[in-house]
């Protein structure tokens, strides 16, 4: 399951006092502030999963909105409704064919409370008259239309509610002329070039994905879904960043798996896993070395956390956690803290996971010294863990060995 790095192209989209106002997020296939895009649809997963899951949307927007590019498939699936409609305009592409369904949709989407914005705008089509009334933003693209016809094609457009943003304003002359025609927003090279922002994709297996899809097709019951997800470390980290990113207006931080699926609820979140398979390649495998040990650190911690008789389901969940998100620094070449920032996770995992302190800190530093074959060191991290006897830690290295091994053998 290798990590890739990702891009994101952002340009500022200015209002008329030249502050920004917002971005439009771009699909960007390397540093070299160019796309190279065979499947537009593929594009706009990438750009909303790196947003929302990799990079976060305050590291990203700010305060700001952000415009996302869409296609008509994009369009007409139910994926747009995983987004938060106070945060993102959908962007619609000119190459979508303006049909009875179309309309339709984007009056749902209308009534869901998303803006629409129409993209590179340049002849007055018959296919857009009726699509003109609905949207939000209609954006000109100044490179199809020549300046001694941007007079009349905005006073055209000017009859309809939507405001008119200029695009690929290239010289301050355009945007004086933009200015005295009444456009509200600008965006192009004049102000800035797209800006390439990069991170790191932690891509859990379509296996594991398709699995999950399968459970919540058939209906089944939450334990079983929240199984599923523990069973990757990177599916189980992109779900709580996604929630606590998303989800940030219901004003508390999701701390648990139970929880994060409650919150996003079983058509969220096939529509998250549904992007999340248009963005991993097909080398993902299961197989990877660091990922089979934070899974076996995860499900050892949760079991000497009832060994040591604890039955709070939320305590052993929160060492589970410990465990498996314990390698994420090196899996995502991040540091720790960087990580710990973009999850809502309880103080005493993030302590554990930054300095290995606190009870839960203990406990990974004891599975870790086992792991190096250190017993002189195992044996004196044990004696600050009374509850726990040389047998019980052995019995529970053995069964966490045991269950990851069970779940390669049934990928």
């Amino acid at each position: 399951m290798p990590n890739g790095d990702i891009f994101l192209g952002r340009q500022p989209i200015l209002d008329r006092k030249q502050s920004i106002v917002a971005y439009e997020l771009l699909f960007r296939s390397g540093q070299a502030n160019q796309a190279v895009i065979q499947d537009e649809l593929n594009a706009t997963a990438n750009v909303i999963v790196s947003l929302f899951n990799e990079m976060g949307v305050q590291s990203v927007l700010g305060k700001e909105l952000g415009f996302i590019n869409v296609n008509a498939e994009m369009l007409m699936s139910d994926m747009l409704q995983l987004l938060p409609n106070d945060r993102v305009v959908i962007e619609l592409l000119e190459t979508i064919q303006i049909t009875p369904g179309i309309l339709d949709q984007c009056r749902q989407l209308k009534r869901a409370g998303f803006s629409l914005a129409l993209d590179d705008f340049a002849i007055m089509h018959e296919q857009y008259r009726e699509l003109l009334p609905i949207v939000d933003v209609i954006k000109v693209d100044l490179m199809q239309v020549p300046g001694d016809a941007l007079t009349g094609t905005a006073l055209n457009l000017r009859k309809y509610p939507a405001k008119l943003l200029a695009e690929k304003v290239e010289t301050h002359e355009q945007f004086e002329q933009c200015l005295k025609l009444g456009f509200h927003f600008f965006q192009g090279y004049y102000f800035a070039k797209p800006v390439i922002l990069t991170g790191k994709r932690a891509e859990p297996s379509k296996l594991t994905l398709f699995k999950l899809l399968g459970l919540i097709l058939d209906d089944a019951a939450s334990g079983r879904l929240e199984s599923a997800v523990k069973e990757d470390s990177n599916l189980t980290y992109n779900l709580l960043r996604l929630v606590n990113s998303v989800g940030a207006g219901i004003g508390q931080k999701i701390d648990s798996l139970s929880k994060a699926i409650m919150v996003v609820g079983r058509r969220q979140l096939q529509r998250w896993l549904q992007l999340l398979l248009y963005t991993i390649n097909d080398k993902g495998q299961t197989s990877n070395p660091l990922l089979q040990l934070a899974a076996t650190r995860g499900k050892m911690l949760e079991i000497l956390c009832r060994c040591m008789n604890n039955q709070d389901t939320a305590q052993q969940e929160r060492a589970f956690m410990t465990g498996t998100f314990s390698l994420l620094d090196t899996l995502l070449s991040m540091p720790m803290a960087d990580i710990m920032a973009e999850l809502g996770l309880p103080d005493d995992v993030k302590q554990a996971l930054i300095e290995r302190s606190g009870r839960l800190g203990l406990m990974l530093k004891l599975t870790e010294v086992l792991e190096t074959g250190d017993f002189d060191a195992t044996a004196q991290l044990l004696r600050q863990l009374p509850e726990l006897t040389p047998a019980m830690l052995n019995e529970a290295q053995m069964a966490a060995i045991r269950w990851v091994s069970s779940l390669s053998d049934a990928v």
